[in-house]
């Protein structure tokens, strides 16, 4: 992992505020944020902007405007130059960097208010979409406590398999059906056999659940072939998100063997729809909570001290419920757990790293998702499966409703905020949806 890409600079200074008032103390996008999105104002097209505070900032303003150079000027001409980031995300870290810093610039310098106010949008009034057109989805299992939490409920003797601590296991998930939060999710059909049929149904879901984890896009790419060593994989990382891995569980549980998931995922993944930059985040980067002595030491090609030593990071993630009835009654959503990157036993930068190394290419836009990020005790679980023990004990709601797995009408909620002593924290925005009934047969 190169150095740059952790290095702090003037856009993270604490004491920096913005003219835009309602970026100074705000929980998500303060002006040491500035996350990049696609976004429509009222009657408009989609495009490209970068949240601060209560407002969306206009990038293609900035050019006509004749605001930004150099690479900052390529970087937003790029963001301004498709239907989607993918471009800007191709261009990698310098031009990201200098758009960064220009804005960063123009939104703390008052002088420049009269300029650049016009390009500002309400937040309140527009309609965020998918930042990049994903071309490939892949789903990684790399949060230890869940795995060993899932695996205790069907193997109690042995939860991890042999491989878990060796390999960075994943899945390629389904990139057709990732949408951005707002949007509703419809409960899906599947086969389900249940321990005492004779066979399958086909049936909607009965048993579907949420998944808390962290997203992640990239940025530059990679040739077929040309594996990106894992001291380089940071340099390849182009934002992050919020991730919620929508799985139906019965539907899993019958179709998982022998080739893992298939329909009980691939009809749903909700992202927060704001790319996160390396770069905003690079305050929070962490040493990787070191493996107990008795576990295997990773093989060369992901081992890389300097990512150990600050390529994880501190991010503290919540997940919220609100159901038909909270809502009813105006009860606020029922907090359902509270985790925390620092759970994951791969940094992302392996996860790379491990994903490339028989050849594949990624390419600018792709997704990769953490796998669930639990956390060791229950108040931290990050699925419902974790939570009510596989469906055996029911949450009990302050509106008198119980629950142990999503019911129609339900809404789940994620947020996150990266936060340490003398930097300002930032957050990533809302992850949500509604659960919809299932299509009529």
């Amino acid at each position: 992992m190169t150095s740059n890409s952790k290095a702090l600079d003037e856009t993270h200074d604490p004491s920096l505020f913005s003219w835009v008032t309602s970026a100074n103390g705000h929980a998500n996008f303060p002006i040491q944020n500035l996350p990049f999105g696609l976004f429509s104002p009222p009657g408009g097209d989609s495009r490209a902007g970068i949240a601060i505070g209560d407002s969306i900032l206009e990038l293609s303003a900035l050019l006509e405007y004749r605001l930004l150079n150099g690479l900052a000027r390529q970087a937003a001409a790029a963001a301004c130059g498709g239907a989607a980031l993918n471009a800007l995300l191709g261009l990698g870290a310098a031009p990201r960097r200098a758009l960064r810093q220009q804005v960063s610039a123009l939104l703390a310098d008052p002088a420049r208010q009269g300029l650049v106010a016009p390009a500002l949008h309400p937040a309140e009034a527009c309609k965020l979409h998918l930042p990049v057109k994903i071309g490939d989805y892949t789903d990684f299992y790399a949060g230890i406590h869940h795995a060993t939490h899932v695996g205790r409920l069907f193997r109690p003797d042995h939860p991890l398999l042999p491989n878990y601590k060796y390999v960075p296991v994943g899945y390629h998930g389904r990139a057709s059906s990732v949408q951005a939060s707002g949007m509703p999710v419809r409960r899906p059909w599947g086969q389900v056999k249940r321990v005492d049929w004779e066979s399958p149904e086909y049936q909607p879901a009965e048993r579907l659940d949420y998944e808390l984890e962290l997203g992640v896009f990239v940025g530059l790419g990679n040739d077929v072939g040309t594996p990106i060593p894992v001291s380089d994989a940071a340099d390849h990382i182009g934002g992050y998100c919020l991730l919620n891995d929508w799985s139906a569980r019965d539907i899993q549980a019958w179709e998982y063997q022998p080739l893992g998931p298939f329909l009980a995922k691939n009809f749903a993944t909700t992202i927060s729809p704001w790319i996160v930059t390396p770069e905003a985040l690079a305050p929070f980067g962490q040493p990787q909570v070191p493996r107990p002595e008795a576990d295997p030491h990773p093989l060369p090609y992901l081992w890389d001290e300097v990512d150990q030593r600050q390529g994880a990071l501190g991010i503290s993630m919540q997940i919220e419920l609100l159901t038909p009835g909270l809502r009813e009654k105006g009860l606020a959503p029922y907090r359902l757990a509270v985790s925390d990157t620092r759970h994951l036993y791969w940094t992302i930068a392996q996860m790379v790293a491990h994903h490339t190394s028989g050849g594949c290419n990624l390419c600018p836009g792709d997704l990769l998702g953490s796998g669930t990020i639990s956390s060791s005790t229950p108040e931290g679980f990050g699925s419902l499966l974790e939570t009510t023990e596989g469906g055996r004990v029911a949450i009990v709601l302050e509106s008198g409703e119980e629950r142990r797995f999503l019911e129609d009408g339900d809404e789940v909620i994620i947020t996150a905020q990266a936060a340490r002593p003398g930097a300002v924290t930032i957050g990533f925005g809302e992850n949500r949806a509604v659960i919809l009934p299932a299509n009529k047969a």
